[in-house]
Order: structure tokens, then C-alpha cells, then sequence
């Protein structure tokens, strides 16, 4: 498969980062990578060993949760389908509101959106981790950030037919 196939089918399972699906070709895959497991352990790879910065970039690329995109719907196909699996498209206006007060306070204190693979979990859920995490240190949430979008990555690979 060349690069331009590769990127069509991978580039998006880093939500608005096709670089990492980039690198991960470039990298040269094998047979070992010819898997959704084996797929995401290089492209993992990629993330993992990349500046902290480009990290960061990675991070905001993510949209906020029940924000402004979802209601517009501005969001990527993907991110569109993971939080309509978790019913985000139908938050009342008290959960809304407590979106957007998180979101805001979020972006505040660690300067990136909230990420959380949301699939299997309900608003409920969703809201409850959201405020047991906004209390973490900034290293402690840029670890788990980036954990989320490893995650978000996976599920999204096991997607593609």
C-alpha cells in the first residue's frame, strides 16, 4: 500500500494528526504491523517518542466534550461517533452547562481540552470522571491525556473495515 492509500484509511485515528499515521509508514512497517494490535503498538511508538510539545499539539487537536463543535456539528466523523455512542448529543441543559463550566476550567488549568475515550460510558459517567480529574497535578493529566488518546486510537483501528 503507498503512502497516499495508507493516510486515506490511518490518518485520522489521531483525531486531526495525520502525522503520527505518516511517521508510522515512514518508519517502515512489517508483517508484525499488519494487525490493529500491531498497528497501534507503532503508531503508539510514534506518539510516545515524539517532543513533548508535539504532544501537546496532538492534545489539543481534541475537541471539547457536549461543546460548541458537537452542537454545530463541526466535529470529525469519528469524534462525532464516539460521543453520539455516549448519548453527548442529547445532554439536557444542566449537564451542558456542567460541560462547558468543566471544559472551560479544564482548558484553564492544563492548557488542553478534556480527552476521554467515551465509548461504552454514559453522560453520567463521563461527568463524574471529568471531576475527579480536573483535581490532578498537570503531569498527572498529561500522562492520562495522552493514555486517553492511545485508547481513542485503538478503539477507532478496530473500526476500520
Amino acid at each position: 500500500m503507498d503512502l497516499d492509500n495508507f493516510l486515506e484509511i490511518f490518518g485520522g485515528v489521531y483525531e486531526h494528526s495525520e502525522w503520527v499515521a505518516q511517521h508510522a509508514y515512514e518508519t517502515g512497517l512489517e508483517n508484525k504491523h499488519n494487525s490493529v494490535e500491531g498497528l497501534s503498538f507503532i503508531m503508539k511508538n510514534v506518539v510516545d517518542s515524539s517532543p513533548r510539545e508535539q504532544k501537546l499539539n496532538l492534545l489539543r487537536a481534541h475537541p471539547d466534550l457536549a461543546g460548541k463543535l458537537s452542537i454545530n456539528k463541526n466535529l470529525t466523523l469519528e469524534s462525532a461517533l464516539e460521543q453520539d455512542s455516549a448519548n453527548l448529543n442529547n445532554c439536557n441543559e444542566e449537564e451542558f452547562l456542567e460541560f462547558k463550566k468543566l471544559n472551560y476550567a479544564y482548558k484553564k488549568k492544563f492548557n488542553f481540552p478534556f480527552i476521554f475515550a467515551v465509548r461504552g460510558y454514559n453522560r453520567t459517567d463521563i461527568l463524574e470522571i471529568f471531576n475527579e480529574r480536573i483535581n490532578n497535578s498537570l503531569e498527572a493529566e498529561f500522562v492520562e491525556a495522552i493514555r486517553q488518546v492511545h485508547r481513542i486510537a485503538l478503539l477507532r483501528l478496530k473500526n476500520i473495515k
